[in-house]
């Protein structure tokens, strides 16, 4: 009976301690710590959405209040740029507590990436991290020379002869015309085809080619110019290379455009005082010329008998454009060859009443302590400068309302000093990266000026621009050729233009962008295209009949 009570003692004693057991292992576990970010730097700094000038082994380190499962890296961490992901190395610190990222090589300069850290990385807990982070991130410019070193001289050359080749080699094959641009196809432009002509004068100048090649394809741009699409005398913004039809440029602007037909007889004249032969070649040349700058009917576009000129006239739409060519912009040149027509000439009131708005025009104001002479605020864009100027000399002009060289270098020393004050903070502006004009951006076309900010820099605008800022103009294109002539130069010398905020570097070439280029920088080396265009007597005519004085007249 005691056996049977020991054994009935011990059986109850064993599940009584076997249920406590049970009952300790079914309580349920405390959830691991939450898994949270503490803390991250870009190269011991913490980051911003967008950082600029990173350097080409960036540090991205990522502080926890856990130890990481590094099982979960791979698929939380992503590194990228617009090409596609960047390999990166992970490693760990602060016993596991602390991740770094660094790219497996060196990353390409002024290239942006992407980093993201997502709620897929846990904790050696099997805890997920519970919120993540991204920014972006824009690696250093590479200051490296990128081409070697050339005096100046031989560096303007070298600019001088690149940009020649976009109205030589690129220029239409039936016209000789320059096309609009390097996509365009068989589009050409008059006013860029009236640049590419003086450009084809500095070539032979310069030895680019011979005076035979430049008078052979002089000869075929007449030629085609005789025969092309004209509106009272006037040629349109566009043409086509191959049968000089008219291209609109716009639903109504299909017919004349007056400023780009001056644009091309500013080119015509000079190329006629330069191809000054008796033989029959040169003088035949010279009488073609004549033809077409005599047909332009400027008094025509007075639409009637008003004191303006209009920019747009129009068979199908006559005037509906309704655009009068008013000051202070890029035409000048409209007015001093309309007013210097042997055949249309308009009167004086025209230019005071219409274009110099009998003085509205004029701007007196201060900007970075240079005072500006005439036109909007701050001076819009800085073609402004430099189309009329192509062949107009502006050393020691003046009439009623200005000294032109004291505009000029005033108009570019404002726009050279905002971009170098940078009130919008964009990344790169200084006093090597500078320069804002009408040109191609990353989202499509703009005319870039001071109160038209949108980071984009033209090199058209600083390089167009020696004669009124030698110095400045230097120190532009060193920067633009030597530290980013591996995305900026191209075979037909500078591509348009460049925003290193995005970062973006256009592919494009633009006929009205590289002609001034090669001009203006003759203008500042010999004065060759001033000297030819003033030397025509209609335009000294011209201009004393406008009440100009200066020395070359």
């Amino acid at each position: 009976m005691r056996l049977i009570y020991s054994f009935i003692a011990i059986s109850t004693s064993l599940l009584w301690f076997s249920c406590g057991k049970g009952s300790s292992d079914s309580a349920p576990s405390p959830p691991p710590a939450a898994f949270q970010l503490a803390g991250s730097s870009l190269n011991g700094q913490a980051p911003a959405g967008n950082n600029y000038n990173v350097s080409f082994t960036p540090i991205i380190r990522l502080n926890f209040n856990g130890k990481v499962d590094k099982n979960t890296v791979t698929q939380a961490v992503t590194l990228r740029s617009d090409n596609g992901p960047a390999p990166y190395t992970a490693s760990y610190t602060n016993g596991d507590s602390s991740l770094l990222i660094q790219p497996s090589s060196p990353l390409p300069a002024l290239t942006r990436y992407s980093f993201a850290l997502t709620t897929s990385l846990k904790a050696t807990t099997g805890a997920a991290l519970t919120r993540g982070t991204d920014f972006q991130f824009v690696t250093k410019i590479d200051s490296t020379n990128k081409f070697p070193l050339l005096s100046d001289e031989e560096l303007l050359t070298l600019v001088q002869r690149q940009t020649f080749k976009y109205f030589w080699d690129f220029a239409h094959p039936v016209s000789g015309l320059a096309r609009e641009r390097n996509t365009s196809g068989d589009v050409v432009t008059s006013g860029g085809s009236g640049f590419g002509i003086m450009a084809i004068v500095t070539g032979i100048s310069r030895d680019f080619i011979t005076r035979a090649e430049g008078l052979a394809r002089m000869q075929k741009i007449v030629a085609f110019l005789g025969k092309a699409q004209k509106f009272r005398g006037a040629f349109p913004h566009w043409l086509n290379g191959n049968t000089g039809e008219v291209v609109p440029f716009s639903q109504k602007d299909n017919g004349a455009d007056l400023v780009e037909t001056s644009f091309l007889m500013q080119g015509l004249l000079t190329a006629r005082q330069y191809f000054n032969g008796t033989d029959a070649a040169e003088t035949a040349l010279r009488d073609d010329i004549n033809a077409l700058w005599r047909g332009v009917e400027w008094s025509w576009f007075r639409k009637g008998s008003e004191n303006v000129l209009y920019w747009h006239w129009s068979n199908n739409y006559n005037w509906e454009m309704n655009h009068p060519v008013k000051g202070w912009n890029e035409a000048l040149i409209t007015y001093v060859l309309a007013v210097s027509s042997p055949t249309y000439a308009i009167p004086k009131a025209v230019y005071d009443n219409g274009w110099a708005s009998n003085g509205g025009m004029k701007n007196g104001n201060t900007y970075y302590g240079i005072q500006l002479p005439l036109g909007p605020s701050m001076g819009g864009p800085l073609f402004f400068a430099h189309y009329s100027f192509l062949g107009i000399n502006p050393r020691d002009l003046t009439d009623a309302y200005a000294n032109y060289w004291t505009q000029n270098r005033a108009h570019t020393l404002i726009n050279y000093n905002y971009s170098k004050a940078n009130p919008k903070g964009w990344y790169g502006y200084s006093d090597s990266t500078w320069g804002l004009t009408a040109s191609d951006n990353q989202s499509g076309y703009s005319a870039h000026e001071p109160n038209n900010d949108l980071g984009v820099i033209t090199p058209t605008a600083a390089l167009s621009s020696f004669p009124y800022a030698p110095e400045e103009s230097m120190k532009a294109l060193k920067f633009f050729y030597y530290r980013l002539g591996d995305k900026l130069w191209g075979e037909y010398g500078f591509k348009d233009a460049f925003n290193l905020s995005v970062p973006w570097f256009a592919s494009s070439y633009l006929a009205i962008d590289q002609g001034p280029i090669i001009i203006m920088i003759e203008n500042h080396r010999t004065g060759l295209l001033w000297n030819l265009f003033m030397s025509a007597p209609e335009v000294k005519t011209g201009l004393r009949n406008l009440g100009f004085q200066s020395p070359y007249l």
